[in-house]
C-alpha cells in the first residue's frame, strides 16, 4: 500500500472559494445534457414512479459523496487518483485517473455535439433563414472551433476551479430560464385549452396544444421493459464525483461536514430542477415527447421566439459547463504525468489546449464517437458513482476504526455491488439497441 505524496498533504489545503460558489460549481458539474432526456424518461415510468426513482438516486448520490469524503478525510487526501493510489497502489491511481479522463472527455464531447447541432439552427433563426445557405457561420464544425477558442479555452485557463463559480452561476441561471420556459408553455397550453382561447398563444404553442390533445393522458406508474431502460439513465443523473474533491480542496474553511453540505444543497437543487423539467416537459407532450426535449420542440419550427430563447439558454449553459468538466481531467493527467511537480502555467495551459483540441477533433471527424462514449459512459459512470467510492471506503478506512465486517463497510460493499448491477444493465440495454436498431437507452450525462 503506497503512501501519499507530500504534494497532496492535507497541510497544503488552503481553500478560498465560498460555500455559494462551490454549490454553483458542483451543481453545474451535476447538470449534464441528460436533463434533456428526463421528460422522455418520465413518459416511460409514469410520474409517481419517476419521482420515487429520482428521489432514491439522489439519496444514493449523497451517500456516495459521503463515502468519498470519509475516505479522503481518514488519510488526508483530496485527489480521486491519490485515493486509488492509497487503496490499490499505482494501478489504482492509474485506473482512477483513466476513468475520470475518459468519462469527462465523453461529457465534453456530448456538450460540443449539442453546440455543433443547435448553434447553426439558432443562427439560422436569428437570420430568419429557412435553409442552410452553406456559409461558414452555418457550419457546426467551424462554430465549435470558434466557441472553443474564444469562450471555453479562456475559462479553462483559470488557475483555480473556484474562479468559475460566476460562470457556473450564470449557466445555472440559463437552465432555470429553460425550466421556466418549459413550465410556462405547459401551463399556458392547459389553461387556454381549458378556457378554449387561442389568441395569446404563439404558433408553436398552438401546435403543441394540438399534438398534446392527440396523445394519451398522463400516466402515474408504468412497469415494463421501457421502465427498466430508464433506471440506468436516472442512476447516472447526479454524476459529479470527479469534481467533488477538487471543489473540496478549494472550499474556504473546508471540513467534511461543510463539503457534504455543499453536495447536499447541489443535489437538492438539481433534484428540483430535474423533477420540474421532466414533469412540465412530459405534461406538455405526453406520449409524443422524444428522447431529447429540444428535438421535440424542433418539430414546431425553429423561428418561434420562445423556442429560440430556450435553445440559446441551453447552448450557453452547456458551453459554460465544459471548463468545469475539464478541470478534473487536467488534474488527473497532472497526477499521472507530473505527480511531484508544483504548479506551472506552461503545463496548465498546454494540457487545457490539448484536451480541447482532441475533443474538437473527435466531434468533427468521428461522428460515431457519441455511440462509442455511450458504451464508455455506461462503464465509467457507475464506476465513479458507486464502485470506486464503496471500494475505497472498504480499503482505506482502517480496521481499528471500523472492522471489515462492520455495518458501514458492508453497506459500502453492497453499494459497490449495486454499481456493477447498473453497469451490466446499461451495457445490456445499449447492446440490445444496437442489435434491434432502436434507441431507447439514450440520455446520459
Amino acid at each position: 500500500m503506497c503512501l501519499t505524496s507530500p504534494v497532496v498533504s492535507s497541510l497544503q489545503f488552503e481553500g478560498k472559494t465560498s460555500f455559494g460558489m462551490s454549490v454553483f460549481n458542483l451543481s453545474n458539474a451535476i447538470m449534464g445534457s441528460g436533463i434533456l432526456g428526463l421528460a422522455f424518461a418520465m413518459s416511460n415510468t409514469g410520474i409517481i414512479l419517476f419521482l420515487i426513482l429520482l428521489f432514491f438516486i439522489a439519496i444514493l448520490s449523497a451517500y456516495s459523496i459521503h463515502l468519498l469524503l470519509r475516505s479522503a478525510g481518514v488519510v488526508g487526501i483530496r485527489a480521486y487518483e491519490q485515493l486509488g493510489n492509497r487503496a490499490f497502489g499505482p494501478p489504482g491511481k492509474m485506473l482512477a485517473a483513466c476513468i475520470i479522463t475518459i468519462h469527462n472527455i465523453g461529457a465534453m464531447s456530448s456538450y460540443l455535439f449539442i453546440i455543433k447541432s443547435e448553434l447553426p439552427l439558432v443562427i439560422r433563426a436569428l437570420l430568419d433563414s429557412d435553409e442552410n445557405s452553406g456559409e461558414w457561420f452555418m457550419n457546426g464544425n467551424f462554430l465549435i472551433i470558434i466557441v472553443s477558442a474564444f469562450i471555453i479555452l479562456p475559462l479553462a485557463l483559470m488557475k483555480q476551479l473556484g474562479y468559475l463559480g460566476y460562470t457556473s452561476g450564470f449557466s445555472l441561471s440559463c437552465m432555470v430560464f429553460f425550466l421556466i420556459s418549459v413550465s410556462v408553455s405547459c401551463i399556458f397550453i392547459h389553461f387556454f385549452a381549458k378556457h378554449r382561447t387561442e389568441r395569446v398563444l404563439s404558433t408553436a404553442l398552438l401546435i403543441i396544444r394540438k399534438q398534446s390533445a392527440e396523445c394519451h393522458s398522463p400516466t402515474f406508474a408504468v412497469f415494463g421493459l421501457q421502465t427498466s431502460y430508464t433506471i440506468p439513465i436516472l442512476a447516472f443523473a447526479f454524476v459529479c464525483h470527479p469534481e467533488v474533491l477538487p471543489i473540496y480542496t478549494e472550499l474556504r474553511d473546508a471540513t467534511k461536514k461543510r463539503m457534504q453540505g455543499v453536495a447536499n444543497v447541489s443535489i437538492l437543487a438539481m433534484f428540483v430542477m430535474y423533477l420540474m423539467t421532466a414533469l412540465f416537459g412530459y405534461l406538455t407532450f405526453y406520449g409524443a415527447v422524444e428522447s431529447e426535449l429540444l428535438h421535440t420542440y424542433s418539430r414546431l419550427g425553429s423561428n418561434d421566439v420562445l423556442i429560440l430563447c430556450v435553445r440559446l439558454a441551453v447552448l450557453v449553459a452547456v458551453t459554460l459547463t465544459v471548463p468545469v468538466v475539464l478541470f478534473p481531467i487536467r488534474r488527473a493527467l497532472l497526477q499521472i504525468l507530473f505527480p511531484d511537480k508544483p504548479f506551472h502555467w506552461a503545463r496548465h495551459i498546454a494540457i487545457a489546449f490539448c484536451l480541447i483540441f482532441v475533443v474538437n477533433l473527435l466531434v468533427i471527424f468521428v461522428p460515431s464517437i457519441r455511440d462509442i462514449f455511450g458504451i464508455i459512459g455506461a462503464t465509467s459512470a457507475p464506476t465513479l458513482i458507486f464502485i470506486l467510492p464503496g471500494v475505497f471506503y472498504v480499503r482505506i478506512v482502517p480496521e481499528d476504526q471500523e472492522p471489515f465486517l462492520s455495518r458501514t463497510k458492508i453497506q459500502a460493499a453492497c453499494f459497490a455491488a449495486l454499481g456493477f448491477i447498473f453497469m451490466v444493465m446499461s451495457l445490456s440495454f445499449i447492446i440490445t439497441d444496437w442489435v434491434t436498431g432502436e434507441s431507447r437507452s439514450g440520455g446520459g450525462h
